[in-house]
């Protein structure tokens, strides 16, 4: 999918024109002298600030791993996986069709003209492992880090934000483009990608199941799916025959959002630092001590997953500049000719009376300013996912984007595989009584945010 230019713009340059207006309105004269090609003018020390911020943020989602190698290199052994027994490392290695298949990305423009050139000439084998460890050499692979020794062999790696919060927009290839960071990536198996591990004893050790066990409830999330909260209460199925996994949420348009999660966990820096330490393995300081209820998270509980402290800490210091690089990610706009413009502006006065989606959907932000989290019973959604958090509730997702991250399906664990079953829903839970025109006509306005 070739997706327009304008669909590319992230947070960072938008950021800058708002604080650029922002000061023009305080002083515009001066504000005028500043920016002036050559000015000697008052310098914006806040603007500059924020700008240097932003670029601490984005390299941090990018690339920073965290010291999480220690638990992806050096137990889970993943990256022996990847090389295969060619390369020293175990079983018949990844290629980079094979790494596409399980939906990691690789970053077009970390890659040489030349390079570029090979491969779209058919002159680089892509069923090849050792490209793929070339490919990790030239920090490539999105969310990935691979480490290597003197002998420029791969001994580790590691992973990053990116992983799950970024895709390309596959300008070169399926799979390999410019990033796309903030977008959920739905194609990921994270799953399918940890069982790739010779070696899963630590993971059944804490989960206190057997290693088949686990690679059997691994293999049971399938692409765009996690389960964050496995590692802390043990559940490994929603419903019989289910998966425990969610939707991986996209990280973008959160500007002015509260709680961050599916189920209302905390807020961006909030889940930034759980998962930097509990699910990326980093090391860091996290403190929740909501962890310590042994009836509702008996694993982390029992590992004291809410005081974790590492020394050196390799997080807390980078939070800050992380929370900016989030919250300055805008959601993209629809690509045109994708909704239809009169119907949506009819579903846009529906979405705001009778619908009622307005209610909770608080625009521009489209969740409420505030405390945006609902008990199961109030949407008519079965509590299972919201009892696995503190405060057994379900967010009101932001719906910007919405376009952007429809694989998948909708809501936390993808239920309802369209927005047009998002509306019958509520339509019959709410006994709105819309007509099917009027369902059209809310689903083109969805779409058009």
């Amino acid at each position: 999918m070739r997706l327009p230019s304008h669909v590319l713009g992230l947070g960072i340059s938008s950021l800058a024109a708002l604080l650029l207006l922002v000061a023009w309105r305080l002083d515009p004269a001066a504000s005028a002298a500043a920016s002036a090609p050559g000015s000697q003018g008052h310098r914006d020390t806040v603007l500059e600030d924020a700008l240097n911020r932003l670029r601490e943020g984005r390299h941090t989602f990018r690339y920073d791993t965290f010291g999480d190698e220690e638990f992806w290199g050096d137990t889970l052994r993943l990256h022996e996986a990847i090389a295969g027994a060619t390369l020293g490392g175990v079983g018949p290695g990844v290629s980079p069709v094979d790494a596409l298949a399980v939906g990691l990305k690789v970053d077009q423009e970390a890659l040489s003209p030349n390079l570029l050139n090979q491969i779209e000439h058919g002159h680089v084998d892509l069923n090849d492992p050792a490209v793929t460890v070339e490919l990790l050499r030239r920090n490539a692979v999105v969310g990935v880090t691979g480490f290597f020794d003197d002998d420029d062999q791969l001994v580790s790696m590691g992973i990053q934000c990116a992983l799950c919060h970024s895709t390309v927009d596959d300008a070169f290839l399926p799979g390999i483009g410019k990033r796309l960071d903030g977008w959920a990536n739905r194609d990921l198996n994270v799953g399918a990608i940890v069982n790739l591990s010779p070696d899963l004893s630590a993971m059944a050790g804490l989960l206190g199941m057997p290693e088949p066990a686990v690679r059997e409830v691994l293999s049971s999330w399938g692409p765009g799916k996690f389960d964050a909260e496995l590692i802390l209460d043990g559940l490994a199925s929603a419903r019989l025959g289910g998966s425990s996994a969610t939707l991986i949420p996209p990280a973008f348009g959160l500007a002015g959002v509260n709680l961050h999660t599916w189920t209302g966990w905390g807020s961006v820096t909030h889940w930034n630092a759980f998962v930097a330490n509990l699910e990326m393995h980093g090391k860091g300081t996290f403190l929740d001590a909501r962890l310590d209820d042994a009836a509702q998270f008996p694993i982390a509980a029992a590992n004291g997953f809410g005081h974790v402290r590492h020394s050196p800490d390799l997080i807390t210091s980078k939070l800050g500049a992380l929370q900016l690089y989030q919250l300055a990610l805008e959601a993209p706009a629809p690509p045109a000719g994708s909704f239809d413009p009169v119907a949506a502006e009819r579903g846009h006065v529906l979405f705001r009376s009778r619908a009622q989606c307005g209610n909770c959907h608080v625009e521009p932000i489209f969740t409420e300013p505030g405390w945006n989290l609902h008990r199961p019973e109030e949407i008519g959604i079965e509590p299972f996912q919201a009892n696995r958090s503190p405060d057994r509730g379900y967010r009101t997702a932001p719906l910007k984007g919405l376009w952007s991250h429809a694989r998948g399906g909708f809501y936390h664990d993808g239920r309802f595989a369209t927005l047009e079953q998002v509306v019958d829903h509520y339509d019959g839970f709410f006994s709105l009584a819309l007509s099917a025109q009027e369902k059209n006509d809310l689903v083109q306005y969805l779409l058009s945010l």
